[in-house]
């Protein structure tokens, strides 16, 4: 007969996976580090934990209040805009829109112009599109429930997860860019992780997660947070870091990365999104409607669009903000919808 203690199924008493179970659940190798090698991953989880405690920043969305309407627009604007950007800027939402209703109700322009410079305004459009739904078929309750979530306009994968365990702490898989450095580096000795989201990848982090539920969302946030503050990007502070020791990255001498020719960069001076951010800037300053010439100027600096290297781009800027719903024609010119 079968047994079903814990250590048969590859978990620890402390509720974690094994290093055997892991290896057989994801067939990814883990490094040969103390006591992660010894094939018991407990050392590994309170090493971070630990850390955690001690280095975390008070954030307001993290603190035992917050809703999960907190947590939900904390993770849409801290995609791809820096914390010290949005902590100011999440604040006055919430005091201005303490409830998905509150916020359904506002009108698309003012939503817009208190995004102000979070970046990626059309989130903020997804954003309100999902505080009407919820009002409307959750009786104003950020849902729980996985595919609930999902069904939200905007929400993918990372952010269902993200409000599942930092909102409701139920046991879920959180990668963002910070968790995958992190993982990457302690579990396959890469300095950054490909491109693109692999299940190989996914299913090591499962198997990472601790079993416990409350544990797992500590988990999920302070390897986040460990990635923002220590393992960073470009210059990592190993010195600092609470799996030092256990790293494989670091054992093998902090190699290249190996998928920098994949990598694509994104510049900002003389693109299309720089032009785009200048005229909804000039669009979130006035209250009225803002002509063709004035726009076109505005997303060209100042100068006229005929001197610029590629003079069609002011152009080009101000129909895809109307294709995409950010800016409307009216009589006599443009304005936020």
């Amino acid at each position: 007969m079968r047994s079903n203690t814990a250590q048969e199924h590859g978990r620890t008493d402390h509720g974690t996976l094994s290093l055997a179970a892991a290896r057989h659940n994801t067939g990814v190798p883990f490094p040969h580090c103390q006591d992660v090698e010894r094939g018991d991953l407990t050392p590994l989880h309170h090493g971070v934990l630990a850390w955690y405690r001690e280095h975390a920043r008070d954030l307001p969305w993290r603190r035992p209040d917050a809703s999960a309407w907190a947590v939900l627009v904390s993770e849409v604007m801290l995609q791809q805009t820096p914390v010290v950007r949005v902590e100011p800027a999440w604040r006055a939402w919430m005091e201005r829109w303490p409830t998905p209703a509150a916020l359904a109700a506002a009108e698309p322009a003012e939503v817009l112009r208190a995004w102000d410079r979070l970046g990626y305004p059309r989130r903020a459009l997804r954003l309100r599109e999902c505080a009407a739904t919820i009002a409307a078929r959750h009786g104003g309750v950020v849902p729980e429930d996985e595919a609930e979530l999902l069904a939200l306009p905007g929400v993918g994968e990372y952010t269902a997860a993200a409000v599942r365990a930092f909102a409701y702490r139920r046991r879920a898989v959180v990668l963002d860019t910070n968790v995958r450095r992190v993982l990457g580096r302690v579990a396959d000795g890469v300095a950054l992780p490909p491109p693109s989201l692999g299940r190989a990848e996914r299913e090591r982090a499962a198997a990472l997660v601790p079993e416990d539920a409350e544990t797992s969302a500590r988990w999920n946030v302070a390897v986040m947070e460990l990635g923002a503050l220590v393992c960073t990007a470009r210059s990592p502070r190993c010195p600092e870091c609470p799996v030092q020791g256990r790293c494989a990255w670091l054992a093998a001498g902090h190699p290249e990365d190996a998928h920098a020719g994949r990598r694509r960069t994104q510049g900002w001076h003389g693109t299309d999104r720089q032009a785009r951010g200048r005229i909804m800037a000039a669009l979130r300053d006035t209250e009225g409607a803002l002509t063709q010439e004035e726009l076109l100027t505005a997303a060209a600096g100042g100068a006229a669009p005929e001197a610029l290297d590629d003079p069609a781009r002011p152009a080009r800027a101000l129909t895809s903000l109307v294709t995409d719903g950010l800016a409307v024609e009216v009589e006599g010119g443009y304005r936020l919808p």
